[in-house]
């Protein structure tokens, strides 16, 4: 099983957009799928119809059944989507209040790795949607993944979020017995102002070694995915968002086998 997360700690630069995407992409393939929802504002969640605001189990529940030591199913926690493959751990918004009961409630930064360590069978791939902030919660997506996704909108101001999320990344590395590898994923470009092109210029002479060498283009097809609640891969196959984001797809496929080779020679 594959754990990947996708995080920036600035929001609108089409976090959510991607990790559905992605998702959509894999489970097409045939993947089994499960798309899980850490962060507060639970958008992964509404986008496939479920309320954040008032759903039963979710989340927040399986953190604090953790916390009250309670033997942990996950699947009561899971969610079927309408789509094949394609599962979902849904987010709450009580999510927001579990950093303030940190100190109540105890070992709390490994509840998804552990939770996922049992469902190791059930599915291929793990795409985890992180919140922006720096807490338990992205603490927790961090520890739990394999590869970290970070897109960034290519403007100016996008391009300072991400010098903060690679600062928490040095700080992350410190905590880990093995490296996280992570790839920058340039979003939203339009090719047709200058803003974009200088902002993509900027990325590829600031992170030669992690900055995917495509990008996301801006696509209104994305956003009338979000609108029906239908990832983008299985409404407009031939979009020109899904098109590049399968090719980002490959590229990521491609990495971790080298990666899982790397690993194997050590």
């Amino acid at each position: 099983m594959k754990i990947w997360t996708v995080s920036n700690q600035k929001g609108g630069v089409g976090k959510t957009t991607t990790a559905i995407t992605l998702a959509g992409l894999l489970s097409k393939q045939g993947a089994r799928v499960l798309c899980v929802d850490i962060d507060p504002q639970g958008s992964m969640t509404s986008y496939f119809r479920l309320n954040p605001d008032n759903i039963k189990h979710s989340a927040y529940n399986l953190f604090k059944d953790s916390s009250e030591k309670r033997t942990l199913e996950p699947a009561k926690y899971i969610q079927n989507t309408s789509f094949p493959n394609l599962d979902l751990l849904p987010a709450s918004t009580a999510l927001a209040t579990l950093d303030r009961q940190a100190s109540q409630f105890k070992g709390l930064g490994l509840v998804i790795s552990n939770t996922l360590q049992k469902l190791q069978s059930s599915y291929d791939f793990v795409i985890i949607d992180s919140p922006p902030m720096l807490g338990v919660l992205m603490i927790n997506a961090l520890a739990a993944c394999e590869h970290l996704i970070v897109p960034v909108q290519t403007e100016f101001l996008a391009l300072k979020g991400l010098e903060r999320m690679t600062k928490t990344l040095a700080m992350i590395q410190k905590t880990r017995h093995s490296p996280l590898s992570y790839t920058i994923i340039p979003t939203m470009f339009d090719k047709r102002t200058r803003a974009s092109t200088t902002s993509l210029n900027a990325l590829r002479n600031q992170y030669p070694d992690t900055l995917w060498e495509g990008y996301i283009p801006v696509d209104t097809q994305l956003r009338e995915a979000s609108r029906v609640g239908i990832p983008a891969p299985i409404l407009t196959p031939s979009s020109k968002a899904v098109i590049s984001y399968n090719e980002l797809l490959k590229t990521l496929l491609s990495k971790q086998v080298k990666l899982r080779l790397v690993s194997n020679d050590g």
